[in-house]
């Protein structure tokens, strides 16, 4: 019987030296974790609760930023053009006041 337990446990180890590498410690990690959350599930609900409503804050609160970021965009484009109409109709203002400058001006014809 000694023996036989003895080959279990030298069994059970060489299965934690194989585990051992980063598989066996994610794994050990793991367990850990689902100990403890069936241990205390009261912790790990207030944890999901809090964190939770803090990920759909930012969610929502990232939205609306992006919301308000499109609109200032659309303002920006509608405002650029009327800047842009405005600024070619004073150009064809000035080029119609010299059209009609160079006409008022007799041709002066040397005699």
């Amino acid at each position: 019987m000694a023996t036989e337990q003895s080959g279990v446990e030298a069994q059970e180890s060489q299965t934690n030296q194989i585990a051992s590498g980063f598989v066996g410690a994610i794994e050990e990690q793991y367990k850990k974790l689902r100990d403890h959350a069936e241990a205390f599930p009261y912790v790990w609900g207030s944890y999901i609760v809090v964190y939770g409503t803090l990920a759909l804050w930012t969610g929502y609160r990232w939205r609306r930023l992006r919301n308000t970021e499109d609109r200032v965009r659309g303002l920006q484009a509608k405002l650029r053009k009327l800047v842009e109409d405005e600024q070619a109709a004073v150009t064809a203002s000035k080029s119609a006041q010299s059209i009609q400058q160079s006409s008022s001006v007799p041709d002066k014809t040397l005699p």
